[in-house]
Order: C-alpha cells, then structure tokens, then sequence
C-alpha cells in the first residue's frame, strides 16, 4: 500500500481499519481460488431433513462500511482512453468517436456506454446508485483521494452516500413462490440482514450509438437494415419494380423489410450486400457489462469475508411492477405501447408486442417516448452526449485525463471525426420507422433489460457451516469477526 487509509477523529488520525488492511492485502489469485457461493445468511434457517438448521440468531445487516465498498465496486474508477485508430490501413477515415463517455468503472463496457444501473436493497429500502458522468464523475473524484488504498473509512462511506438515492422504502416483497422467486431460492433469497444489487441495464443510448457507429462504416459498406419482424410488403408497384431492379432478381434473397429500400442503396452510401438484421443488433450487447459487474461483486464479497451468492431474482415481469394494495413491492418502472392493433392483424413477435419498460419518472428514464418528444430529438440527444460542449468528445479537459497531457488528447480530439451526415439521417430514420411501426422504442429488445439475476452479499449463519461444511469452505469467513468486529 502506498498509504494506510485512516479514520478522522478528534484528536488526529487513527489506525487503519482492520478490515480494510486485510481486504487490501487479499491477492487477486488467492481469491479466485477462494471464491465460493456461500448462501446462508445470518439469522437463516434451513429445512433441509437430517441436516435442518434452526437459527437463533438475529439478521446482522452489513455495516456502512462493508456497504460502501461494494457500492464503489458499482462506480466510476477513473478516466478511460482512445488507445485506437482514426485511419483505416488504406488512408481512409476511420471512426475516432465511438464512446458514449469518458469515465470508466469497474467492469467492461461496449463503446463505453456504461449502461447499467445497480438498485441497492437492503432492510431500509431500495437505492438507486447513481452513476456520475463527464464532468460530474470528475468533480465526484475530487472528493476522495483517488487510490482507494488511500481511503479513510470516512471517505468510504461519504462516496457511497453521494450515490445512493432513495427510491422507495423497505425492501422488495413478494409471495415466496413461484412465480415470484424460484426453487429453494424462495427460503433464504432476500432474507433480512442481507444486502442485495440488482442490475438494470438501459439499452436505449447504446442502441442508437450502435446504429451511429454500423451506419459510419465507409462508403459502400455500411449496411442497410433489415426488419426481420415484418415481411417485405412495398406499397406501391414501382417500390416493387425498383427493388426488383436495385437486387437484380435478388428479392427473394432479403424476404422482410428493407429499412430506407431503394433510396438508401440509390444514395451509394449503403449496400444491400451487407444486411444487418434488427434482430442481429438486438441489445448492442449492452446486457454483458452487467454480468461482469456481478462477477467483481462476488470477488470483493470473498475479499471481505462475506457471503455472496448470484442467483435468480424476482421474475419479470413481476419486479418491474409496484402495486401496494397487492403487496407486490418491485421496482414500480413506467411501462410505454406497444402500438395497438386490431383483432386480426398479425402481432409481431415479443417483445415488439409487448409493453416497453421505459424506466421510474424522474429516477431512471430511457431515451425514448414519453422522456423525449419523438426519435429524432432522441438521436440528437445522443450526439449531444458525445460532441456537445459537455459532452465526451466536447470537454476537452475530461477526455484529456486519461492522456500524457492536453497536447496529445488535442491530437486526437482534431482527428476523431464525427458520425457522417447520412448515418445521422439514416440512424433517425431507422428509430422513427421502429417507433412508428411498433408504438415502442426499441422494438427487438427492451428499453430497459433485465438480466434476471442479482448478487445477495451478507455475514454467514457460521453455526450452521460449523455443522456441515469442510472447514476450507468457509475458513476466511469463519476468520472474519475477530478482523472485522462484526
């Protein structure tokens, strides 16, 4: 460690928290090795025949500090950079400008959209952990030293209260069966004493800085987009005749409908040799960040000598919902279209037929209809995000933080290049045409995804491992108290 993180008290500083000392210390191979999922929380009793567990003891929720820990696993970690191209091995202009931002977390995302959200739970309510972006992440660092290692337990907690938001009291409730919780997970899931993280990934920024990114291929390559929801139906004899014309009796070959058709591939810009399927872009493989985030979850939880278990949450699309006259106590999101439709018309398939979670008003709201006026303003929200004076590529001194100095992020910054006029234009009209065909935005994925698991960390019922556990499967945890105090 390059500094012992201390605890302000009067007085002057004290010695470095225990915990804290043990938990830096833990190597990172040690606890892949180590790492277990450890589901019995304290104050839980287990139904399990000859080797039943009836607790005595109270829930020993996690202290503020263990919480702050893996709420910052969540959080930002520092400035990321554009180790890339912004040429092509042929002298041609290679897109410089992919991220959505500037600022890193813990976890992997694509083109940085940093797109998940983490819903805290615990025995005081459901939490919201913001996430600070551009400028605001930066201000949000300057707050704490910024090697964790040099953290006091103070600064620990005060960033962790700088993110939660409160969003509803209490924790989630649910009839402990299915189709709420699963299996055995109905008997020590969301037990109280633990402290749960379920993620919840905001697909809508990422979708249309993808279609940005697909339509800014070079001249020629960039595809043009197919519906594979909708049969290829064209309105008039010369759309047909022209289509016919621009496949050269190809047709048969691309079934269902050619987003933009004949204009698109007249403009020379787009190519019909090079389809890309809705259903190909699906989310944007914006859901994979979250499972990673998970993953670092449970590796912290092993370095703290807690439990930690990953496993099915309440099912959607119960947890969306919030209705207290029914007791069902999930997140309580907006739900938005789709399009109605006749008796005999012919749905789409799901979830293009299915009401949009489109996110909590004023808590957690999707780039989509009823948070914006219509797609068009939505894609130009996203330009703004990425060029705009705040922006990623626009705030020249936060993109510069991840660089040796100004001077070479402004090298970068003057050769990035921005998305071409025609994969602006084409990009909105891709989001019009699903809106205005489906009712929702997106209509191959959801607005808001749910991976359909969350990470519980809490301290172990250690009676009922001291009964039927290899003492190796749970030697650090049963350490834990004595380095801990809890």
């Amino acid at each position: 460690m390059d500094a012992d993180p201390t605890v302000e008290i009067t007085g002057g500083p004290s010695a470095p928290h225990p915990g804290l000392a043990d938990l830096l210390s833990y190597p990172l191979m040690a606890c892949l090795q180590d790492r277990r999922t450890r589901r019995v929380a304290r104050g839980v009793s287990i139904r399990a025949g000859e080797i039943s567990h009836e607790s005595a003891n109270p829930p020993a929720p996690l202290s503020p500090l263990e919480e702050a820990i893996l709420v910052a696993a969540t959080g930002v970690t520092g400035a990321v950079m554009h180790d890339g191209p912004v040429y092509l091995p042929n002298g041609d202009k290679e897109l410089g400008s992919p991220f959505l931002q500037t600022t890193g977390r813990g976890a992997s995302s694509p083109d940085n959209a940093q797109a998940t959200s983490f819903f805290m739970i615990n025995d005081e309510g459901i939490w919201l952990l913001k996430r600070p972006r551009g400028r605001d992440a930066v201000e949000f660092q300057k707050n704490y030293p910024a090697r964790w290692e040099d953290r006091s337990e103070d600064d620990w907690v005060a960033a962790a209260a700088a993110v939660k938001q409160k969003v509803h009291d209490g924790r989630m409730a649910f009839p402990r069966d299915w189709p709420y919780y699963l299996g055995w997970n109905r008997q020590h899931s969301n037990a109280p004493g633990t402290t749960i993280f379920l993620p919840v990934v905001d697909n809508t920024r990422q979708y249309i800085n993808a279609l940005l990114i697909l339509c800014s291929e070079p001249k020629g390559l960039a595809p043009l987009f197919i519906d594979d929801y909708k049969r290829f139906t064209p309105k008039t004899l010369m759309d047909w005749v022209g289509w016919a014309a621009m496949t050269v009796g190809l047709a048969p070959n691309i079934p269902y409908q050619p987003i933009g058709g004949v204009k698109r591939v007249r403009e020379g810009y787009f190519s019909k040799d090079n389809p890309v399927t809705l259903n190909a872009v699906g989310s944007a493989r914006t859901d994979h960040e979250a499972f990673l985030h998970m993953q670092n979850l449970l590796l912290l939880a092993e370095g703290m000598r807690l439990g930690g278990w990953i496993h099915s949450g309440i099912l959607p699309p119960h947890i969306w919902k919030r209705d207290q006259a029914k007791g069902l106590l999930g997140l309580g999101f907006r739900e938005d279209g789709p399009k109605k439709r006749g008796r005999f018309t012919r749905w789409p398939p799901a979830p293009a037929s299915q009401p949009n979670i489109v996110g909590i008003d004023g808590v957690l709201e999707g780039l989509c209809p009823p948070y914006v006026t219509d797609m068009d303003a939505a894609v130009d929200q996203v330009l703004e995000e990425k060029y705009g004076p705040h922006g990623a590529y626009g705030d020249k001194e936060t993109f510069a933080r991840a660089y040796k100095d100004q001077a070479v992020a402004d090298a970068y910054l003057k050769q990035e290049g921005h998305h071409p006029r025609q994969a602006i234009e084409y990009t909105k009209e891709i989001c019009r045409y699903l809106y205005e065909t489906y009712g929702r935005f997106p209509a191959h994925t959801d607005a808001f995804y749910l991976p359909g698991l969350w990470v519980q960390v809490s301290h172990l019922e250690l009676e009922y491992y001291e009964k039927y556990a290899n003492p190796n499967h749970f030697r650090r945890q049963a350490e834990r108290p004595g380095i801990w105090g809890s």
